[in-house]
């Protein structure tokens, strides 16, 4: 049943990516960005913690769960290192997955030969 909950939450949240983008002039990049933004805030309110629980990696996975991150690692900082931590804290519990993505992109780029688009 975890596999379905994933499936739907995660569904949801990116089709609600999709009608952003089909039905307002929001950029992807917008998108994106407000994705992590919801993610920090519904973190900081306590609701996306709720949701992760219950849909697992279809709330984690996507951008939102990004956000979800910083927030639970500026929180844990703060609690740690006090004011410092609001600095740290983001960067500190994300670091794994911005290493891990700029690695993989590298290691595209040197397998992978770019070609140019012909119009």
């Amino acid at each position: 049943m975890q596999y379905l909950w994933a499936f739907l939450v995660g569904g949801i949240i990116c089709a609600i990516g999709q009608l952003l983008i089909d039905f307002t002039k929001l950029t992807p990049a917008r998108i994106l960005t407000l994705y992590v933004v919801v993610g920090v805030i519904l973190s900081g309110v306590g609701i996306y913690q709720y949701l992760a629980d219950f849909a697992g990696a279809g709330a984690t996975v996507p951008l939102t769960g990004f956000g979800n991150s910083i927030a639970k690692g500026i929180r844990e900082a703060v609690d740690e290192k006090g004011f410092l931590g609001i600095f740290t804290g983001g960067l500190t519990a994300c670091s794994g997955g911005i290493t891990a993505a700029m690695v993989f992109s590298l290691l595209a780029a040197l397998v992978f030969k770019p070609k140019a688009k012909s119009v």
